[in-house]
């Protein structure tokens, strides 16, 4: 694309440019060559105007910086803006032609909830004949695409070239998970959503956001960008979902428990058997069933169903999707040894998830049953709830093995402490290893212990001294029950 045709719309310093046809569009130095447009972003750890001669060097066509950078580039145009993450997302959009616009595209924001509601909606969807895709910490699942676990929420780049590559293949419908991060740093900023989804907010982040007033209102900002055609959908048991529906000119559309909104149910039946209830709306009453456990997970029926309707789905159809979802990799999956014993994994890993995972266990778990809680903390931020999911799972086990989690590049010993700081009883043993720890955790199952096993889910890394190396728990409770 023409340089000139592709910055068209966005703000900058005058400047006389020559044709370049721009083939692609780069924030990372080493992946620039020759018709790159390179997008210089100010990160936590790197600031992309560190690496302009880099990028020049690699054959950028043209470098995009920030106007507070007091750099001189002479050898190729320097477009200067204001705010090059905004603008990267603006270039991105338009650059694949604005992809968003040709699908209808749900957002699912809060601190829990948002990969199950995610995975319950999808199911319905694809109950529903729509040709969809699900974008999150699952990865990128659709027909025909290989799941590839990524960030949350992917980059502009990334994420409307998925976008285009998905009008392409003839999909219709996209549901995808939006972080907090991705919301503070413009990552979705051009995307236009059919429908904002609210699942809750607990702390989480705030080595980033700082506090919860700056939390909450990055979460707003999703409701604030939907139009007046758009739907958000927005959870009345959350305190906050009241003050987050005033952010947005969007059709309001409400779900509760308890409360007489726009979706709410009645005749909750939560057992180890799973969910039932009927989901009562202003066109009539839907018997809902599923084998997903915990009462958490009710909200989060509740919120897909509801952005299902919102979309027009017949009832029956929406039964059928929830009840076909079976299963949520890496949220309360159950895996059951021939002693009896009962493993529990689940991507649990904020004090409020901690509270849903383990109330949960311990209300369904038969009254011989020992709690076993195998868990730890990342590295490098929110260091302030360590302490606090310490004691929570105090509260809910009968021992626990704390263990690395991602310490990134934080001191593993450092971490382990401040979990345990505050503990009364010594019923815990630190572990410097997970996967050592794991297997010692396995080999002592007896008959009706429950071991749960939290932080990671599905993830099949551990980021160790800023590296990523290969490691799942799922992998090794398989290879486990396989030998045994």
């Amino acid at each position: 694309m023409e340089l000139e045709k592709l910055i068209k719309n966005i703000s900058i310093e005058p400047i006389s440019l020559p044709f370049i046809d721009v083939d692609n569009i780069c924030t990372h130095s080493s992946d620039v060559n020759n018709g790159s447009l390179f997008v210089a972003i100010k990160g936590f750890a790197n600031d992309g105007h560190n690496y302009i001669k880099q990028a020049i060097d690699n054959g950028a066509s043209a470098i995009i910086t920030d106007k507070k950078n007091s750099e001189t580039i002479s050898s190729i145009p320097n477009i200067k803006v204001e705010n090059s993450r905004s603008v990267l997302s603006k270039l991105s959009s338009t650059f694949y032609n604005h992809p968003s616009k040709e699908l209808n595209i749900v957002g699912i924001t809060g601190t829990n909830g948002k990969t199950t509601t995610a995975t319950i909606l999808h199911s319905i969807f694809k109950e529903n004949g729509f040709n969809c895709a699900q974008l999150g910490t699952l990865g990128t699942i659709a027909d025909g695409l290989t799941t590839n676990k990524t960030l949350t929420t992917l980059d502009p780049v990334n994420l409307h070239r998925t976008f285009r590559e998905f009008v392409q293949m003839g999909i219709t419908h996209v549901i995808m998970e939006v972080s907090s991060h991705a919301l503070d740093q413009y990552r979705v900023a051009d995307v236009e959503f059919n429908v904002g989804a609210f699942t809750n907010l607990s702390e989480e982040h705030l080595d980033y956001h700082k506090n919860m007033k700056n939390y909450f209102d990055t979460k707003a900002k999703l409701f604030q960008m939907l139009s007046a055609s758009s739907s958000a959908v927005i959870n009345y048991d959350d305190e906050l979902g009241l003050k987050i529906s005033k952010a947005s000119k969007a059709k309001l559309l409400t779900f509760s428990k308890q409360r007489n909104t726009n979706f709410h149910l009645s005749g909750l039946i939560n057992s180890l058997n799973g969910i039932e209830f009927i989901l009562n709306h202003e066109s009539g009453k839907i018997p809902i069933s599923s084998s997903l456990i915990g009462e958490y997970n009710v909200e989060n029926i509740l919120c897909a169903v509801s952005i299902a309707l919102s979309q027009n789905i017949n009832p029956e159809i929406i039964q059928k999707g929830v009840s076909r979802c079976d299963i949520i990799p890496g949220r309360m999956e159950v895996f059951k040894l021939k002693n009896n014993s009962t493993i529990i994994i689940d991507y649990a890993h904020t004090p409020d998830a901690y509270e849903k995972v383990l109330n949960t266990v311990q209300k369904m778990k038969p009254k011989y049953s020992k709690v076993n809680v195998f868990f730890g903390c990342g590295g490098d931020r929110d260091r302030d709830k360590r302490p606090l999911m310490g004691r929570i799972a105090e509260n809910y086990s009968d021992k626990m093995w704390i263990v690395p989690d991602n310490p990134r590049t934080e001191n593993i010993n450092d971490i382990n402490n401040q979990i345990v700081k505050d503990l009364k009883e010594n019923t815990f043993q630190l572990y410097k290893d997970r996967e050592k720890a794991l297997r010692k955790a396995l080999d002592e199952l007896i008959n009706g212990d429950i071991l749960v096993i939290l932080g990671k889910g599905r993830e099949d890394y551990q980021e160790i001294n800023g590296k990523k190396i290969n490691y799942s728990d799922i992998e090794i409770v398989k290879g486990f029950i396989n030998a045994n």
